[in-house]
């Protein structure tokens, strides 16, 4: 369904608690799209907090959207988030050009900047912030969370020169711009354009379908040699994890590895460290 179809109040939603729970779990935000039934977020994660991140983001947009909507229901899909590992530079620069040029890749508008929800290329264009005031529709007014929030996108240091960074994700939009109106000028096919999108109940939901039991990768990146060294990362935190499980379950001495979420949080189990 398209239950973030965009409009004030939505955007505005989608706004706060991205900036209230990347503040509250210390996670830079690098670029965000949030489509009628999906969003796209690419970000740094210095603390290792990305579980914890998703999971508060999700909850608060749930349960804000649905009492706007006068919902009850799951308001995102059962299935695990998508969390990627992006490897180097490159990488990052690829997926943020995807993430931002979504609208237009989709078929929903010409140009990113048409796109009547939250996007933020322009933000990263102007490096200016977002700003959202807490929804009334849902938060109390003499609660814990705050009035008002600002979002500054990040450019962490690890992607170089700041400046370089924009102007290759600008480019790299500007090209999928390009390339979407080349291909409709060939097929004939046509945008849905702003005024369909916000004409759009929020009770529709897409004519196409997702394909299902496909791959869902961990890691992403171009160079192979990148790919391999992540994912037997991944292979030994594996091992790692399941050697102290089975030492905590038999009443060992047992140190979980850096990354360990569920049992930290709910069996207060001791985890090592994150590697500086």
């Amino acid at each position: 369904m398209f239950l973030l179809r965009p409009d004030a109040e939505t955007n505005n939603a989608f706004t706060y608690c991205l900036a209230e729970a990347a503040a509250r779990f210390g996670i830079e935000i690098i670029a965000s799209s949030a489509q009628s039934n999906h969003h796209h977020t690419d970000v740094l994660d210095r603390h290792g907090r990305i579980v914890e991140f998703m999971e508060h983001f999700h909850k608060m947009m749930a349960k804000c959207m649905n009492s706007l909507r006068g919902r009850w229901e799951n308001f995102w899909s059962c299935e695990e988030v998508s969390l990627v590992h992006l490897l180097d530079r490159n990488d990052v620069i690829e997926k943020v050009v995807y993430t931002l040029a979504n609208p237009v890749k989709d078929g929903l508008v010409d140009e990113v900047h048409q796109w009547p929800g939250v996007n933020t290329l322009q933000n990263l264009k102007s490096d200016k912030p977002l700003h959202a005031r807490r929804p009334r529709h849902f938060f109390r007014e003499d609660g814990t969370m705050p009035a008002e929030v600002t979002l500054h996108l990040s450019i962490p240091e690890e992607l170089g020169d700041p400046a370089e960074f924009r102007e290759a994700v600008i480019a790299g939009v500007r090209a999928v711009e390009e390339q979407k109106r080349q291909e409709r000028a060939m097929t004939g096919s046509r945008i849905v354009g702003r005024a369909r999108i916000l004409r759009q109940s929020w009770r529709d939901s897409p004519t196409s379908h997702e394909p299902r039991r496909t791959l869902s990768p961990r890691v992403a990146g171009r160079s192979k040699w990148h790919r391999i060294e992540a994912l037997q990362r991944n292979k030994e935190f594996l091992a790692d994890y399941k050697s102290a499980r089975l030492a905590w379950l038999a009443g060992l001495p047992a140190v979980f590895p850096a990354g360990t979420y569920w049992l930290r949080r709910f069996a207060n189990v001791p985890v090592a460290p994150l590697p500086t």
